[in-house]
């Protein structure tokens, strides 16, 4: 099969993960020349890592008792500064004595300095209180971008904020607090982030230090069950890499290049006979995030149709016999990366409307959402209140959708009015939900994914078997186009806040496949009414992820 899309060019990534050695947890990180510093809040060390070799040495050997819980390292001069409790703390790095420089009345995480001002996070408030650094007066105060602990840096003149709930670094006006942009993490639970001046005079690397817990199997043969499910620390530091689009208002961050494989194996439940069979497999999307570098057939030969704007991988048959075995599918090569909008209720211009014809597409219901019900048009209602800006009514909807949801796997999905009333819903659940009362409040939205790449890109080269499918949904403002949305991801915290790292945003390893059509259909001349597809074949779905890759 001929690639259809080209070859992409790969750009070497110059640096890679740096794993101390000797860490359970680090939280904070701060370069200092040749080295960066991190602190270990579980075991109190101050450490001293070379980015080259992982080499890792403890600076405060006789004080680590002081620095257990410490989070937000920065260094300013001779002196560290950080966060511990309640307090914002320096002390001189040879006697490392600590001082309190501030205390509030809740825990902070992060603490920036630089010669005039001292800024210090703190979740429970939500705000980054700003200090005089000589006074330690308080100068005002500005928003937390996100929703969970932040910690802090100062470089070329701007906040550069780290959120663990969020899995997002945010760069804010250090004066003003406005957003300038924002990247998501390829990593999970961020803890730090430095920007570390290489010594042969290259460019400033972002790093951003990661800490959280892994599940393992692991091995006790003192047990009756030898092989036991238990958790271990994990903790890292790998760089950020972003190209930022100021004039479409979104940001890449760190790409992976990802082989997917997709196969129906044909495995009838009943002996039938069909004649005339086409059978249509949609291929990934090439859309801001994703580029399909290569495809090709597997088990049999199959030609490539666009449908909508998309490609669809076409397999024919003249006959299919009773009992027949056989393979037939795709394998292909993506490149995927972060992908985020830093879009506010001030870009959207409300005197645009919407199309005609995404408005005949996208506005009725065509899915079983319901939208007739007295429920669904009650709670379209409820959702948005006297709200008029697109970008506001969405976010509205998803907060109310989240408040009344919890996630939970049903045996089949259910219509958008019987899951609300239930309370619980599935992935599909959530975004049939959210399509219905989007629609029913006049925002276009459609339904979007397949599957989601296990999120371990630190896994190469090994096959990665998804869980479950998964679909999210994206939906289209007049003047800036279909913007992503998670369906469940972020219902995270009970009755909120929550996090908006997927709202106008999607992770690396979501992979995006046939964009507004169907992804698998089949017909044959002589098909019968009751047989599916999933009567005649079963789907083995593997990614192996390849190589990192640095968006340009």
């Amino acid at each position: 099969m001929p690639n259809p899309e080209g070859e992409f060019s790969q750009i070497p990534l110059p640096h890679s993960t740096i794993r101390p050695i000797g860490v359970y947890a680090l939280s904070g990180l701060a370069a200092d020349g040749n080295h960066l510093l991190a602190v270990d809040a579980i075991r109190g060390y101050l450490v001293r890592i070379d980015p080259h070799t992982n080499n890792t040495t403890i600076l405060n050997p006789h004080h680590v008792g002081e620095w257990i819980g410490v989070s937000g390292l920065s260094v300013w001069e001779d002196t560290f500064w950080f966060a511990k409790g309640q307090e914002a703390i320096w002390c001189d790095r040879q006697t490392l004595t600590p001082t309190v420089f501030t205390r509030l009345p809740y825990p902070v995480t992060g603490v920036a300095v630089s010669d005039l001002l001292v800024y210090v996070s703190c979740q429970k408030s939500g705000y980054i209180h700003i200090f005089d650094r000589t006074t330690g007066e308080s100068t005002g105060r500005i928003p937390q971008p996100g929703v969970g602990c932040e910690t802090l840096v100062l470089h070329n003149d701007a906040l550069w904020v780290a959120d663990r709930a969020e899995q997002t670094v945010y760069c804010l006006d250090r004066t003003t607090g406005d957003l300038k942009f924002s990247a998501l993490t390829p990593f999970s639970s961020p803890t730090g982030i430095a920007f570390y001046y290489p010594t042969d005079g290259a460019e400033p690397i972002c790093y951003v230090v990661y800490a959280d817990e892994e599940p393992y199997i692991r091995d006790d043969p003192n047990a009756k069950s030898p092989y036991q499910l238990t958790f271990r620390d994990r903790t890292f530091i790998h760089p950020l890499y972003f190209h930022h689009e100021p004039e479409a208002h979104y940001t890449l961050s760190n790409g992976f290049a990802i082989e997917l494989s997709y196969v129906e194996e044909l495995l009838p439940l009943e002996a039938v006979a069909l004649n005339q069979v086409e059978w249509r497999i949609a291929l990934p999307s090439n859309t801001l995030r994703q580029r399909v570098r290569h495809v090709e057939a597997i088990g049999c030969e199959c030609t490539i149709e666009e449908q909508d704007g998309q490609k669809v991988a076409v397999f024919k048959f003249d006959k299919l016999a009773p009992n027949q075995g056989g393979l037939l599918g795709w394998k292909a090569v993506i490149e995927m990366y972060g992908l985020k909008y830093s879009l506010s209720p001030d870009d959207i211009d409300d005197r645009l409307t919407l199309p005609a014809e995404l408005a005949q597409l996208y506005l009725v219901d065509d899915d079983d959402l319901a939208m007739d019900t007295d429920t669904m048009i009650q709670a379209a209602k409820e959702a948005v209140g006297t709200e008029t800006n697109v970008l506001r009514k969405m976010l509205k909807i998803r907060n109310y959708v989240y408040d009344r949801l919890s996630y939970g796997i049903q045996p089949k999905i259910d219509t958008p009015d019987i899951a609300l009333a239930r309370g619980v819903g599935s992935c599909g659940e959530y975004v049939g939900v959210l399509l219905a009362l989007a629609r029913l409040n006049g925002i276009a939205c459609r339904t979007i994914g397949r599957y989601k790449c296990p999120p371990y890109p630190d896994r190469r080269q090994v096959p990665l078997q998804p869980d479950f499918n998964h679909v999210w949904l994206e939906f289209y403002i007049p003047g800036i186009g279909w913007l992503p949305m998670e369906s469940n991801m972020d219902d995270t915290i009970e009755r909120g806040p929550y996090p908006q790292r997927f709202f106008m945003g999607l992770a690396w390893y979501h992979t995006e496949i046939g964009k507004g059509i169907s992804f698998e259909k089949m017909k044959a001349i002589d098909k019968p009414e009751h047989l599916s597809m999933g009567d005649l074949a079963i789907n083995h779905i593997c990614f192996r992820i390849l190589d990192e890759l640095m968006p340009s």
